[in-house]
């Protein structure tokens, strides 16, 4: 006659290993049995790949009752299926096969009551359907979380009566492992597919953003053009823009938006287009930024800001017209290196202000360089700046060059835990 067990709620874990050898008929064969599937519970709890799982589940209890058959039905997530996700000895069912739960066997009876059911001898269980001809005994264990059925562990052998109340015992404990290993991998599964898909948007969006700095450097009589970008994390708010005013004219613009990561990545872009709107409507910087600031101010969160050089260059007098939005004076190189003393303007979108304007003369041989503070406020492990200093040292080389720059800022900085986005563009006279 088949009977109905309660599962095990207090025991958790393993804690039935513990408990049980006080209890059970001291047997050798059991005795080795209990230690196999204390092995098998720590590599169940210890697997988080589903797949694994569900192999391992099924391979390590066969082998250590030795049964005909053992397999793992799970419900389907919102629905009143069961799916066979892991099996071992059957040839009636493959993985992915499914039912509707109470409409099938001992396996559907047991998903719909949360209860344990052995069936001793199967020829007289009423719920019992064949699978294997050689089957005499089955233990079908309810997989339960929070007091939720998610699944059914089914355990078949060829022996009648195979099974005591020690050996459902120990089965049920194994069930509480089980159904805590099934959701801690599906929690690691959700998590990683979750980790893939922000990877796939911010590698999108790098894209992106990488393409906005490859276009085509408008050609400059007499000048030569250095870029470099090198954000600290997927995307970044710096960026720079060379932008082709016509007759011999070239904007050049170098920001740097409040913040990291992809808030700030927006606004960049968002910045960026207003922009190149706005810079043939008014040839003076100054004008051009007032403008850009009214529309900031009146659609940037508040707090957030954007600082930016932008310079206008004439090829035909060789001078450059500079205004500056709060952003870090330029580096000027003609056999010396000095930071032009230029006044500047609030930074973009934190209120009404001007931006004054500053010539330079770019006579051949001079160059001109715009950073962000990515550069200068790079720290190493001691909390060190490179600082404005040694950024004036590195251009004083005859080498020197703005992928050079960054080469060597990252040296400098190596094991910070400070990093920030890191910018420059140089201007070469020829």
């Amino acid at each position: 006659m088949a009977t109905q067990l309660s599962p095990l709620n207090a025991l958790t874990a393993f804690d039935a290993l513990e408990v049980l050898p006080h209890n059970i008929h001291s047997s050798c064969e059991f005795i080795q049995a209990l230690m196999k599937l204390q092995r098998a519970a720590q590599l169940i709890t210890s697997t988080l790949d589903l797949d694994v799982l569900f192999d391992r589940v099924v391979n390590d209890i066969a082998d250590a009752i030795g049964c005909v058959e053992v397999s793992v039905w799970l419900r389907e997530a919102g629905g009143d299926e069961l799916v066979l996700h892991g099996v071992r000895g059957c040839s009636t069912y493959r993985k992915g096969d499914r039912f509707r739960i109470g409409e099938r066997g001992m396996v559907g009876h047991v998903a719909a009551t949360g209860v344990t059911r052995y069936a001793g001898d199967v020829t007289i269980d009423p719920y019992y359907v064949a699978c294997e001809l050689d089957v005499r005994s089955e233990a079908t264990v309810p997989l339960l979380l929070h007091g939720e059925v998610i699944g059914v562990l089914c355990v078949d052998h060829k022996r009648l009566n195979a099974f005591s109340d020690d050996h459902i015992a120990v089965m049920e404990a194994l069930a509480g492992h089980i159904a805590v290993a099934i959701e801690n991998a599906r929690l690691f599964r959700n998590e990683r597919h979750e980790r893939e898909q922000m990877q796939r948007e911010a590698d999108d969006a790098r894209a992106v953003q990488q393409s906005l700095f490859v276009k085509a450097v408008p050609l400059v009589c007499g000048f030569a053009f250095e870029t470099a970008w090198n954000p600290a994390g997927a995307v970044a708010g710096d960026w720079f823009d060379l932008i082709d005013l016509g007759d011999d004219r070239c904007g050049i613009v170098l920001a740097d938006v409040s913040g990291k990561g992809m808030p700030a990545a927006l606004l960049m872009s968002a910045t960026r287009a207003i922009l190149r709107s706005l810079v043939k409507l008014d040839p003076s910087p100054g004008k051009t930024l007032m403008q850009l600031n009214q529309i900031l101010m009146e659609d940037f969160p508040m707090g957030k800001f954007v600082t930016m050089i932008y310079g206008v260059l004439d090829a035909r007098s060789r001078e450059i017209t500079i205004a500056s939005a709060g952003h870090l004076r330029p580096l000027l190189i003609n056999g010396s290196s000095s930071f032009l003393d230029i006044d500047t303007g609030m930074p973009l979108g934190l209120g009404a202000t001007t931006y004054p304007e500053y010539k330079v003369t770019l006579k051949p041989g001079t160059q001109l360089l715009f950073y962000t503070d990515g550069i200068t406020e790079a720290t190493n492990h001691n909390e060190e700046e490179y600082g404005a200093a040694r950024l004036a040292d590195h251009f004083l080389q005859p080498s020197a060059c703005v992928e050079g720059l960054i080469e060597e800022v990252s040296r400098f900085s190596h094991g910070s835990t400070h990093t920030d986005d890191a910018t420059a563009v140089l201007i070469r006279s020829r």
